[in-house]
Parts: structure tokens; C-alpha cells; sequence
């Protein structure tokens, strides 16, 4: 349990913050200390809302010297409570919201911690360039969220994951210095790669305060389709073929079950079937090119050459942007459309792609021998192995009763991913969630080499202490 925070080191904390810096009133900590799934809901005797880094710096540096531990917060999307503090200091980067720069020749945006990924998506469109991470949250994600926990997305298969597309950082270090990484080269051969440290940490090493980001040149044709299919294993064939097709130009290849289709139209306003008749599974495909109609063409030709070798059973293009985002809505309101549904085993895990069908086919079985009724709705990023595995109680079955099966039922699946070369964590981190977990699966050499690391970093370990081991 977190020590109560001396009443000295919150007036000193105030003091450097200034007015409007700071805030101990209920009703503006509430929503900060709330995970939207209701899962976690925390307490702090101080929310700290520095508005440069270097009153980041200030805040860090009064802490560590005291002792005192912090948990750090961007937009609160986090899926695995690494955000949520539980009596500790929690300071938020919302106010760290400027771009600092945009630079087309450079390729590269420099944005604050706080800057949200779709404004970070305007800024690029305005210098004729674009950032390819696309989550499904980037109204509320931040830049110091995404780097911090290395988020992944829906076009990782072409672009990788959060961690591929950052030049430069600047971060506070746990003692209170600042560490201006920024730096936007793509070749830097001068030691270890402190960025590459910070990135994915969950805020253990350091807090980001600011990201050089990669761009990239907007596309002159893309194309977006949804296929229905018979199951995994002809959609990671459909997934080959489309690689071929378009020379790697593929920008996005999920994967849905229907039963996770149906929630969005029961759930999720607005919301209509794809195509004329069900399909047990379903593809969303997203090809881009830099040649005008290239992509349609390439789109064309992958959906005919899937009808004739019998793996897509119906589909339908998206004329246009409008069709295009109703599709993808069904995608990204899978998690959403589940919440009036009842409790949920939530896993985010990834295995090759060559083995996603062997998973699901596993996993199903093994969480259906200890819940028979339940309702599996599997959804992901087919092409890159990740598969968000949700376990949902049976209809009209009990939310305590299935909520106390969690541990096994996950335990189950997170060994199923082990034994495939998985990892039981994709793209949404470790967090408080799985910290604990993780240490049966990582091996001792692992774990020891992540703890030197983060007790060279932070000696007291004040940042985020209850996350990564």
C-alpha cells in the first residue's frame, strides 16, 4: 500500500505547478481515476497537470528526492490499468499539448505528450504527409501514451508498431533530469539506444515529454474491402495472396468473428451487416499505393483470385470514404459493442501468423471445457499475428460467476500462446494487469535484465511502481 504523501512535498508540488497546475478536487480527479472498462478504479492525494517539461522536471525531482511514487497518465485509454494509480501522486500530460514542429523535407512531427493521435494525423495532412499508427482511440491516445507503451494498431503489418515510427524523444529521468533526445535522423550509431528504451516501458525509465515522429507521403489510391469467409485458416490464406497481389502494399488485414459483428449491430448504433447473408468470419482488407488506381486494381484482382480458389464466400468494395469508414466502424466497435454484453476475460495476445488458426481452434476449446456456454468473440490483426481473445460469459449467465473464472480461464489461453512462440501481451503492455503474470513466462535471464535496467534508471523506484515486475 502507498505511503500518504507528506503534506510538505504537496505544497512544494503546488508551489511549482502554480495556479491551474494542480488539483485535488473530486470531481476533476474522477474521470482520471476511472479505466473505462470499469475495471480498475483508483485513488490520489494529487493530480499534477504540468504544462512544460520543465515543470515535469520540477514535479520528478521533488518526488524522487522524497521518495514519493508517481503514476503517470495521457489519455486513460490504456487497456491493462498501468494508468490507474493507486495512492500515488498521479500526474497527467494533457497539458503538454503543442506541436512543435512539422517538417516535410525532414519527414518528421515533433508533438508534446499530450498532443492526441488524431491531431497528430491534422497536422501531418496539413504538410501533404501522414502518421501511420491508427487506433481505434485516437481522439483520446496521446503521444506520450502511444510511446510509452509502444502501441500497435491496425497497420503494423506495413509500418510496425509505435517503436518503428519514433526518431526522438525527450523524457524526464527519474531523478528529475531532462533528457533532450529529440533527434530526427534515421541513422544514429553511437551507442545504446536510449529511445528505444524508453519506448514501450509503460513510463518505468523515464516520463516522455515530447516524440520526434516518422512521416510518411500521403497515398494516391487505396482500397478497402470486406470478405466473408469460412474461418482463420482460409483467411491467412487470403492474407498470402494478398500480399503477393500487391508487391506488400497491404495497409491492414483484420480478421472478426460473427458473433462479434452481431454485437456491433445489436450494440453499436447506426451499424449495418456487411454483406447480404452471415459468415462465420470475416475479412477487412485495406490496400494503398502510391500510384493513382493501383490500389483499386490490386483489390480487384485479390478478391477474384479468392472467389475462384473458393476461400471468400461474398464481399463488397467500399465505394468510397464514406463505405470505407462504415466498414472499419464495424472493426473498431468490436471492444465497445461487447461492453453491454456482461463480463469479459479480455486477452490481447499475439503467435505467428502461420499459427493463428491452431490458437483459435485450441483456445476455444479449452476455455468452453470450463465454461460451456460462454461466447468467444476473437478479433485482431490477422496479419500480424495479434488476436484480441474475448471470452464473454453465457446470455443470461451470471457476471460475478463468470468475472471468478478469469485467472483460470486466462491462464489457459496465456498458455495455449506460450506454447505456440507467443507472447501474452501484443500490443496494450503489461500494465498492473499482467505484471505478475508475466513472470511465468519470461525467463529468469529476462526478467533479471529488466530489473538492472530499471534499478539503473530509477534507484527508488518512483515511476509506476506497481507496473513491470
Amino acid at each position: 500500500m502507498t505511503a500518504p504523501v507528506p503534506a510538505d512535498i504537496l505544497s512544494r508540488l503546488k508551489a511549482v505547478l502554480g495556479e491551474g497546475g494542480w488539483s485535488q478536487e473530486p470531481d476533476r480527479l474522477a474521470p482520471k481515476l476511472l479505466e473505462w472498462r470499469d475495471r480498475w478504479v483508483g485513488n490520489t492525494p494529487f493530480l499534477a497537470l504540468p504544462r512544460t517539461t520543465e515543470d515535469v522536471a520540477a514535479v520528478i525531482g521533488i518526488c524522487f528526492a522524497a521518495g514519493v511514487p508517481l503514476t503517470v497518465q495521457g489519455g486513460n485509454t490504456g487497456l491493462v490499468g498501468g494508468q490507474i494509480p493507486m495512492g500515488e501522486v498521479l500526474l497527467s500530460t494533457e497539458r503538454l499539448r503543442a506541436i512543435r514542429d512539422v517538417d516535410a523535407y525532414d519527414d518528421v512531427l515533433v508533438a508534446e505528450a499530450g498532443v492526441t493521435l488524431s491531431a497528430v494525423h491534422e497536422a501531418s495532412a496539413q504538410v501533404g504527409r501522414r502518421f501511420p499508427l491508427g487506433l481505434a482511440s485516437e481522439g483520446s491516445a496521446t503521444v506520450g501514451g502511444f510511446v510509452s507503451t509502444n502501441a500497435g494498431g491496425t497497420q503494423v503489418l506495413r509500418y510496425g508498431m509505435a517503436r518503428s515510427l519514433v526518431l526522438g524523444l525527450e523524457a524526464v529521468m527519474p531523478n528529475g533530469e531532462i533528457w533532450n533526445g529529440l533527434k530526427r535522423l534515421r541513422k544514429d550509431n553511437t551507442g545504446y539506444d536510449l529511445k528505444q528504451l524508453m519506448i514501450g516501458a509503460e513510463g518505468t525509465l523515464g516520463v516522455v515529454t515530447a516524440a520526434a515522429l516518422k512521416l510518411y507521403p500521403l497515398m494516391a489510391s487505396r482500397a478497402v474491402a470486406m470478405a466473408g469467409v469460412e474461418s482463420p485458416a482460409a483467411a491467412i490464406e487470403l492474407l498470402a495472396r494478398a500480399k503477393d497481389e500487391t508487391g506488400g502494399a497491404v495497409e491492414a488485414f483484420e480478421l472478426m468473428s460473427r458473433i462479434g459483428v452481431d454485437f456491433a449491430l445489436r450494440n453499436i448504433a447506426g451499424t449495418r451487416d456487411p454483406l447480404a447473408e452471415p459468415h462465420p468470419w470475416y475479412v477487412l482488407a485495406e490496400f494503398a499505393s502510391g500510384e493513382p488506381g493501383s490500389a483499386e486494381a490490386a483489390m480487384e484482382r485479390f478478391l477474384e483470385g479468392g472467389f475462384e480458389a473458393g476461400l471468400i464466400r461474398d464481399a463488397v468494395v467500399a465505394q468510397g470514404e464514406t463505405q470505407a469508414k462504415a466498414l472499419w466502424a464495424i472493426r473498431e466497435n468490436q471492444s465497445p459493442a461487447q461492453k453491454p454484453e456482461g463480463a469479459t476475460w479480455k486477452h490481447d495476445v499475439s503467435v505467428p501468423v502461420s499459427r493463428v488458426a491452431a490458437f483459435l481452434e485450441r483456445a476455444d476449446a479449452a476455455v468452453r471445457a470450463l465454461v460451456p456456454d460462454c461466447r468467444i468473440a476473437a478479433f485482431g490483426h490477422v496479419g500480424d499475428g495479434n488476436i484480441h481473445y474475448d471470452v464473454l460469459r453465457p446470455d443470461g449467465g451470471s457476471d460475478p460467476q463468470h468475472a471468478a473464472l478469469r485467472d483460470e480461464g486466462s491462464r489457459r489461453v496465456h498458455d495455449i500462446v506460450d506454447e505456440l512462440g507467443g507472447s501474452i501481451s501484443a500490443e496494450h503492455g503489461l500494465g498492473a494487469m499482467k505484471t505478475g503474470e508475466a513472470l511465468r513466462y519470461k525467463s529468469p535471464v529476462e526478467v533479471a535484465a529488466m530489473r538492472a535496467i530499471r534499478q539503473a534508471f530509477d534507484p527508488k523506484r518512483i515511476l509506476n511502481p506497481r507496473v513491470l515486475f
